[in-house]
């Protein structure tokens, strides 16, 4: 999808990859290694003006390689702080931004002392690689905690308290070189598995307050970061607020509908941003629903028969518990996208 704003752009790209059948080999030079080869990196970066990433599970050395001969956009420290939930709740809370109340576990003997100060229910979460829900496990009683502690394979941890919120929300916000900062409308996200199902666009029920709490805390990071490029953060609303869950230093799932719902998309803003252009509006086109593809191939015929629907298949294997790609649904009303997903949602759930 980066592909394919950048040749609207006139941007050239190339990407790198472990994967040799990533999707975008087929729109652009693909060059396939593993991020620790050296050599490979130093080809990679070979006549790059910029250079960016669309995934944070990558190691610091790779991109700090690629740093020493290309401008890095958005800058390291921000893979750094997203890749840590420890550094980005110390980032959260350094700004002023509700976070839930957490305590480091290394450890079974230091996991038993964070519960005991954090309370139950709880969260044991990794604090790094967590993705889709892996690497996550709530702990509703005390007995819970060896459980827990064998679902994460004992690597280094976070305990958090367990947030009570009426809905997940997120929002995606674009920085520019020059500083310039603009948001989507925030997003209603519906998870099962730990996995996104499907949003909606604009968030149905945002007050005005509520998007200027979530800009608030968006540009707080973003300044503070020093970044360039489109930022995701995902929070949780409750009844105080907004508490911001995590952050995701690049174009995310739940802007994916901005490609037909939105004057720009996110990854063309991203690029934007990244090459030093002049930001895209970001207001939406009437309402919009963004709906996962997962694990299994859908019938594109079926769906392509639905009015107002726009199918993106991403070109990966099917394999349980993986995003194969997404539906975008628009419609003049909240009641149209819903009745829209659920015709979605009735295709996809037949084999």
């Amino acid at each position: 999808m980066l592909a394919v704003a950048a040749r609207r752009l006139g941007v050239e790209m190339r990407f790198f990859s472990p994967d040799p059948q990533a999707p975008a080999g087929t729109r652009a030079e693909l060059i396939v290694a593993e991020y620790e080869n050296e050599a490979a990196l130093a080809h990679f970066s070979e006549g790059l003006d910029f250079a960016t990433y669309e995934f944070e599970s990558i190691p610091i050395t790779a991109v700090e390689s690629i740093a020493q001969r290309a401008t890095v956009r958005p800058p390291v420290r921000a893979l750094e702080t997203a890749q840590d939930r420890a550094k980005e709740k110390a980032c959260f809370e350094a700004l002023g931004i509700p976070t839930a109340r957490s305590a480091p576990a290394d450890s079974l003997r230091e996991a038993r002392a964070a519960l005991a100060m954090v309370g139950l229910p709880a969260v044991l979460k990794t604090r790094r690689l967590g993705y889709d829900g892996k690497g996550q496990a709530v702990i509703r009683q005390s007995a819970d905690l060896e459980r827990a502690w064998v679902t994460v394979a004992g690597a280094p941890s976070l305990i958090e308290a367990f947030v009570t919120f009426t809905r997940e929300l997120s929002l995606i916000a674009v920085r520019s070189s020059a500083g310039d900062v603009a948001f989507y409308p925030l997003v209603e996200n519906h998870h099962s598995e730990g996995i996104l199902r499907f949003s909606l666009a604009p968030a149905p029920n945002v007050s005005p307050q509520l998007q200027s709490q979530a800009e608030d805390y968006g540009e707080k990071v973003l300044d503070h970061l020093d970044y360039v490029g489109v930022l995701a953060i995902e929070f949780f609303e409750t009844a105080n607020g907004l508490v911001a869950n995590e952050m995701a230093p690049r174009v995310h799932n739940s802007g994916h509908w901005t490609i037909e719902g939105a004057d720009t998309s996110q990854f063309e803003n991203h690029l934007r941003a990244v090459t030093g252009m002049p930001l895209g509006s970001t207001d939406a086109h009437g309402v919009s629903g963004m709906v996962n593809v997962i694990g299994q191939e859908p019938d594109v015929a079926r769906l392509g028969e639905l009015p107002g629907v726009h199918v993106h298949m991403y070109g990966k294997q099917p394999a349980p518990r993986r995003k194969l790609g997404h539906i975008t649904v628009t419609a003049e009303s909240m009641q149209g996208v819903l009745q829209a997903i659920g015709q979605v949602r009735g295709v996809l759930a037949r084999k």
